[in-house]
């Protein structure tokens, strides 16, 4: 079950990294183009960690299931 609240977030990291990106395309200071393409590797790695919290409540959900069908079944 996705979180539609996360889904959003995701969503906004990667289109903050997009941006970020082409920023970092147009820029003609060093520096400037440096601290874009930073920029963009965090919003990379804050939209990684969403998608690993995903999976990672994911499969605690189907832990808890298979859990809780084994308890009932006893």
């Amino acid at each position: 079950m996705v979180d539609p609240v996360r889904h959003r977030e995701l969503d906004a990291y990667l289109t903050r990294a997009e941006a970020a990106r082409t920023e970092a395309e147009a820029a003609t200071l060093d520096n400037v183009r440096e601290r874009c393409l930073r920029s963009e590797a965090a919003w990379r790695e804050m939209a990684a960690r969403v998608t690993e919290t995903e999976k990672m409540r994911a499969t605690s959900i189907a832990a808890k299931q298979a859990n809780e069908s084994s308890v009932l079944a006893t």
